[in-house]
């Protein structure tokens, strides 16, 4: 057992009771009510009297002053302005553009063209201009001729006009006059339905048996790189956290 150092009049010892300090505490989790305020103050203690800031109430002006906010100008006197020369610093102002002659150079007499020289006449296709609204004078298109083809020519002779038309049941060589049934009236029956009948077989999927559907782990799933419980390792340390000198457990029986 270490020996207990002395230090001044105070010396380490084990109490004889249980301290406070030795159990965890709720806390501040059971409040108190405050001392300040008026709303939810202490019961227990004096509550000193209490004073809002109201708002300021309206008052009817009847001056029309500006007030102490209006600037007058330093340069402003009873009779005006006092006449000292006020100059500013403003940006040099752009030159007017003078005419510049045209030189030698600036002429091209080569595109002059028709003008200077003798030239073919040129013709272009423009568009048809439009008429005038009130211009109804009927053109060459306006009257329509009788035709000559067909059997309505006025004043023309028509050669005969034969027409094609679909044949004619009716008083045909094939006509039914009769009208018996052919051998597609009759519905053909079923073979089976007066007959020995055979075994009929269907196909359908097929069936897939029953089996484990879980998977198993291959030889890549483990690893035993990793395992050191049958061969020897290094140690392995880790950092924990510090504990209160004061947390201990709970004594019952207090001896005195």
């Amino acid at each position: 057992m270490a020996t207990e150092v002395q230090i001044g009049p105070w010396k380490p010892h084990r109490p004889r009771g249980p301290i406070a300090a030795l159990y965890s505490s709720p806390g501040p989790k059971y409040a108190l009510p405050g001392e300040t305020g008026y709303v939810h103050h202490d019961p227990c203690t004096y509550r000193a009297p209490a004073f809002s800031f109201g708002s300021r109430r309206f008052k009817f002006v009847d001056d029309c002053s500006p007030g102490p906010g209006y600037l007058v100008p330093a340069n402003i006197t009873m009779r005006g302005k006092d006449g000292t020369p006020a100059y500013s610093v403003y940006g040099r102002p752009k030159d007017l553009n003078t005419f510049s002659t045209p030189g030698p150079g600036k002429y091209s007499p080569e595109r002059a063209g028709k003008s200077a020289y003798r030239s073919a006449p040129v013709y272009s296709l423009g568009a048809r201009t439009k008429t005038f609204s009130n211009d109804q004078t009927p053109g060459p298109a306006t009257y329509m001729l009788p035709s000559v083809l067909g059997p309505k020519v006025v004043n023309r002779s028509s050669a005969p006009n034969y027409s094609m038309t679909g044949r004619s049941k009716i008083g045909s060589f094939h006509e039914d006059l009769q009208r018996t049934p052919g051998p597609g009236t009759y519905r053909v029956v079923d073979p089976i339905t007066y007959k020995y009948k055979p075994p009929q077989y269907s196909m359908t999927a097929r069936n897939s048996l029953p089996g484990d559907t879980t998977q198993k782990p291959g030889p890549g799933a483990y690893s035993p790189e990793r395992v050191v419980v049958s061969r020897p390792h290094a140690p392995n340390f880790s950092f924990g956290i510090r504990h209160s000198e004061y947390v201990a457990p709970l004594i019952v029986d207090v001896a005195d």
